[in-house]
C-alpha cells in the first residue's frame, strides 16, 4: 500500500514513521525546501500533555473587548476580507461555553496521555536528539482570581487522572529559583511534574534523515494545487506533476482548508500567528530547570540543553491575522523582555526570530481520521499543542486507516 503524507511537519513526519513502521510505502510532500518549516520549527517547545485547557472557554468573552482594544495585546484579531476568518471566529465564540471547554479538555487529555507514549517511543526507536527533558511545567498566575481560575481547573483534571499542585508564591520560587527577581508578579501557580520539553524543529530535521535512510520519498518544494480521492486511491495535481497513491493523509497545518476545499471538504481550520526567539544562555547565566508558563504575558519559557548548549526558548501571542509572515519587530522585543523581566536574563546574539502559524480549530480538538473522500484522512488542526499531540494525533490516524480500534475515543475528533 503506497500512502502521500501531505505536510512534513511534526503531525505529518510522525504520522509518516508509523505507517513507515506498519510496513507500508511513504511519500512525504511539502511545499517547503525542507523538513518542519511550518509551525513546528519555532515553537513553544513544551510537551503539556496535563496543560490542554482550549483557547475558547468562557471567560475569554468577557476579555476580548479589552484584549483586541489594547494594541500591545498578547491575542489581536485583524479584520480581512477572508470568509474564513469570520466562519472560524463565529464559531469559536459558539464554543466560549463551559460544557464544551470541558468536553474539549477530557479528549485532549485522553489524546495527550496517547501522545505522550508515541511521542517517546519514536524519539526512542529512531534515536533523536532533541534535546528532550522531562522538566516539569509551572504554570505562574498573577493574582488571586486567576489562581482560584486554576484551582477549580486543576480540580476537574484531577478526577481525569492528572498529577497536579497548587503551589503559594514562596513554592514557586522554591521550584523554579530563576524567577526569585519577578516574585512581586506572581500569586501562586500550578506545577505539573510529568511535563517534558524538546525541540520540535530537531525532532522533525532527525525523524525527515530516519524516513529516508529507511526508503521513504521526501519531495520537498513539491505544492499541491489540486487533490481527488475516491475508493480508487487518490490523485494529486502538483506543481512538479501528477501523483497517485492508494491514500493520503492532509497534514499541511495551517494551509488545510484551502487545500481540503479542492477535496470537496469543510474545514474550519485557521493559522493563529505566534512568535519566538532561542535565547542563547552562556555557562553561569540564570537557565530555568523547568518549563515555565506566565499567564499575565501569554508567554511561554522551554530550556533546551543538550551537551554543552543551552538555549531558552520563549515564544507567545496569538493573532488572527491570515498568512502574514512578518515578523514584528515588536512582538520580538516584548519577547526579549519578559525574558528579562520573568527569568532575569539579558538576550543577546542571535536570538533566531520567529514567527509560525498554529493550525486551530475554533474548539481546540483536532480533525483527525476519515472523510466522506474514502482514501483521504485528516491530521490538522492541534492548534498551540501541534507538538504536544503529534504522536496521539498520528497513532489515532494511522490506526483508522489501517481499520483497527482506536487507543482512545475518537469521536471527538471525526469530521463533521
Amino acid at each position: 500500500m503506497h500512502v502521500i503524507v501531505i505536510g512534513a511537519g511534526v503531525a505529518g513526519l510522525t504520522t509518516a514513521w508509523l505507517l513507515q513502521q506498519e510496513g507500508l510505502r511513504v511519500t512525504v510532500l511539502d511545499r517547503a525546501g525542507a523538513a518542519g518549516q511550518g509551525a513546528s520549527r519555532g515553537n513553544g517547545a513544551q510537551l503539556s500533555y496535563s496543560y490542554v485547557a482550549p483557547l475558547a472557554e468562557p471567560a475569554v468573552v468577557g476579555k476580548l473587548p479589552t484584549l483586541l482594544a489594547d494594541e500591545d495585546s498578547p491575542l489581536k484579531f485583524h479584520f480581512q476580507f477572508d470568509p474564513l476568518q469570520w466562519r472560524w471566529g463565529l464559531a469559536f465564540l459558539r464554543a466560549c461555553r463551559f460544557e464544551q471547554a470541558q468536553a474539549t479538555t477530557r479528549a485532549l487529555l485522553a489524546l495527550a496521555a496517547l501522545s505522550r507514549r508515541v511521542t517517546e517511543q519514536v524519539i526512542g526507536e529512531a534515536r533523536i536528539d532533541c534535546a528532550f527533558a522531562h522538566s516539569g511545567k509551572l504554570v505562574l498566575y498573577p493574582d488571586a482570581a486567576a489562581l482560584a481560575t486554576a484551582q477549580a481547573q486543576l480540580h476537574f483534571q484531577a478526577g481525569l487522572g492528572c498529577e497536579q499542585h497548587l503551589l503559594d508564591r514562596a513554592a514557586c520560587i522554591a521550584r523554579e529559583p530563576a524567577l526569585a527577581g519577578y516574585a512581586e508578579q506572581i500569586a501562586g501557580g500550578v506545577w505539573t511534574p510529568s511535563e517534558a520539553a524538546a525541540d520540535c524543529g530537531a525532532y522533525c530535521d532527525a525523524l525527515a534523515a530516519r524516513l529516508q535512510e529507511r526508503g521513504a520519498a521526501l519531495r520537498f518544494g513539491t505544492a499541491v494545487t489540486g487533490i481527488a480521492a475516491d475508493k480508487g486511491g487518490v490523485r494529486l495535481q502538483t506543481a512538479r506533476g501528477p501523483l497517485h497513491a492508494d491514500h493520503a493523509v492532509l497534514a499541511n497545518g495551517s494551509h488545510a482548508a484551502q487545500l481540503g476545499a479542492r477535496a470537496g471538504l469543510r474545514l474550519l481550520v485557521y493559522p493563529l500567528k505566534g512568535y519566538s526567539i532561542t535565547v542563547p544562555v552562556p555557562a553561569g547565566a540564570p537557565l530555568p530547570q523547568v518549563s515555565i508558563t506566565d499567564t499575565r504575558r501569554k508567554v511561554v519559557f522551554a530550556p533546551l540543553v543538550a551537551g554543552a548548549r543551552r538555549l531558552l526558548r520563549v515564544a507567545g501571542f496569538v493573532e488572527l491575522a491570515g498568512h502574514d509572515e512578518r515578523v514584528l519587530p515588536a512582538r520580538i522585543e516584548a519577547l526579549a523582555q519578559a525574558t528579562r523581566e520573568v527569568i532575569g536574563l539579558q538576550p543577546a546574539g542571535d536570538l533566531a526570530p520567529w514567527c509560525g502559524f498554529r493550525p486551530a480549530t475554533p474548539t481546540g480538538l483536532p480533525l483527525l481520521g476519515a472523510t466522506p473522500r474514502k482514501t483521504l484522512w485528516l491530521n490538522v488542526g492541534q492548534g498551540a499543542l501541534g507538538w504536544t499531540l503529534a504522536g496521539g494525533s498520528a497513532r489515532l490516524v494511522v490506526d483508522a486507516l489501517l481499520g483497527r480500534a482506536s487507543a482512545v475515543d475518537a469521536r471527538p475528533f471525526a469530521y463533521r
